[in-house]
């Protein structure tokens, strides 16, 4: 397996796979998603794969006081294999090369299966909760 950036080629496999993966909701077009990481500096997406098959991903972006990690996925047929493992230690080794001090992410509070992938590989829960507001609808 080999871990490397996604280009603007990559959207459709990475779209599918996040599809697959279960990672997409209604309200966040992921093509959108996709679209604006691969246009920022401060962000990238790294594709695992097994020979040409897309078999992981995560999105990786650092705003200059955090890094923060979404849309890790796997291959529904390739989990269990250590490739959510070896893209999160991608993804660290990226923020780490920009000087980051601190890792986030967030997941769902009934996302139980991730909160154990997250707890094996050294993640803790913070004592902190999100508090948002959609920008992209406001008129």
């Amino acid at each position: 397996m080999r871990i490397a950036p996604a280009d603007s080629r990559d959207r459709n496999s990475v779209v599918a796979l996040w599809q697959a993966a279960g990672l997409t909701r209604p309200w966040n077009d992921p093509g959108d998603d996709f679209d604006l990481a691969m246009s920022n500096p401060t962000s990238s997406i790294l594709l695992a794969r097994h020979g040409l098959a897309l078999v992981g991903s995560v999105m990786v972006g650092f705003d200059g006081h955090r890094g923060w990690v979404y849309y890790l996925a796997c291959d529904p047929e390739q989990r269990g294999k250590g490739i959510g493992r070896a893209l999160m230690a991608a993804a660290e080794a990226w923020l780490r090369a920009r000087d980051c001090p601190k890792i986030q992410l967030m997941v769902r509070i009934d996302n139980s299966t991730a909160k154990g992938f997250y707890a094996a590989i050294g993640y803790t829960e913070q004592d902190v909760i999100t508090i948002g507001r959609r920008l992209d609808s406001e008129a």
